[in-house]
């Protein structure tokens, strides 16, 4: 647009034969910005990269990473995961541990809202049939691996009201409810915190009556955690830190030790690199498995670049997607099949729907 704007001063111009100087001048910026837009490299940020908000001078310089294999699909090239250390080394999990022997199928929600994923959409008997049934195609697909059920419930909510700190915590009741589904169905059950502007420390000690539990595991979801950014939830993404998961790690490992559990599963959702700040300072333990779990919808293209930006580029343990039955389908895409999913690398153990 520069050198069109540049060739239509030239065009006003060149009416008055007085000034032909000012017309050689115009020619001269016009190759000079034709030349210089032909040179200019092509950007092409993903939505994640274009969330970064770390300047480069703040940002410490990195190796170039060799692109990806041109046979492979965006996520499925082994040796490009390999130039930023997968697989990652962690130790040893205790007897007991559901990872990374089985891949964990869950249905995310709230019995509550038919809105917030497929644990609350349908009756409970047909849900668990349909939970059933999406693991059976894993097993299909991954005979090598045994298939975990489980039920995500969104225990603590982020609200628009200011109430509560933009949270709302569900009753005990509806809690027990979902777990009572989940031994029913030979389920484990998941405690996802949206924090709002409530600190996670203070939040999962409140959970200790049904963490203590075997089969219950948690899960922090920070696109909801407006803590350091002081905004009303939905209206910007939330961030949590490495420190404030360390300190989640700390306490389920506590609780491993003080019931002599079977190690932990912990999510963590993430869809840009400013939901997980620091991610290379994440603790392991045998006591906790964690997971981070792409959640961002979107066509499949989409899909598999957050996965490389966000999970890929930056290891921890563990790795997990989320499916949406409506979001991933919209404007006639299709979500991505089981047999895709097990081509990424490394290959997600934890698999969400919503």
């Amino acid at each position: 647009m520069k050198h069109l704007r540049f060739a239509a001063l030239c065009r006003r111009d060149a009416r008055a034969p007085r000034i032909i100087p000012l017309i050689i001048i115009c020619v001269a910026i016009l190759f000079q910005t034709v030349a210089v837009s032909q040179n200019e490299p092509e950007v092409t940020d993903t939505p994640a990269e274009q969330n970064d908000s770390a300047t480069p001078d703040e940002t410490p310089a990195k190796p170039k990473e060799a692109p990806p294999n041109p046979k492979y699909l965006t996520g499925e090239d082994p040796d490009y995961a390999a130039q930023f250390g997968w697989p990652v080394e962690y130790p040893e999990p205790l007897p007991g541990a559901i990872l990374p022997d089985k891949r964990i199928v869950a249905y995310y929600g709230n019995p509550r809202s038919k809105l917030m994923g497929a644990l609350g959409q349908y009756p409970k008997d047909e849900m668990l049939e349909r939970l059933k049934k999406e693991a059976d195609a894993w097993e299909e697909a991954d005979p090598e691996r045994k298939v975990q059920t489980a039920l995500h419930l969104i225990a603590v909510v982020a609200q628009e009201s200011p109430a509560n700190k933009y949270r709302r915590i569900m009753p005990d009741e509806t809690v027990e409810q979902v777990y009572s589904w989940a031994k029913e169905s030979g389920a484990i059950m998941f405690i996802d915190i949206q924090a709002g502007q409530d600190d996670v420390r203070e939040i999962i000690p409140r959970f200790e009556w049904i963490l203590k539990n075997p089969d219950v595991h948690l899960a922090i979801d920070p696109e909801f955690d407006m803590v350091k950014s002081g905004r009303v939830p939905g209206t910007v993404i939330g961030t949590v830190d490495a420190e404030a998961i360390n300190f989640a790690s700390d306490y389920l490992g506590t609780l491993v030790k003080k019931y002599e559990l079977p190690p932990k599963v912990f999510v963590i959702h993430r869809f840009t690199r400013n939901m997980l700040t620091n991610a290379d300072k994440i603790k392991l333990s045998p006591e906790v498995a964690i997971v981070i779990n792409m959640d961002g919808w979107g066509p499949p293209a989409l899909k598999r670049n957050t996965y490389r930006d966000v999970i890929i580029r930056e290891p921890v343990q563990f790795t997990g997607i989320k499916l949406f039955y409506r979001n991933d389908t919209k404007n006639e895409n299709s979500m991505l099949p089981p047999r895709d999913i097990l081509r990424l690398v490394p290959t997600p153990l934890y698999i969400q729907y919503q």
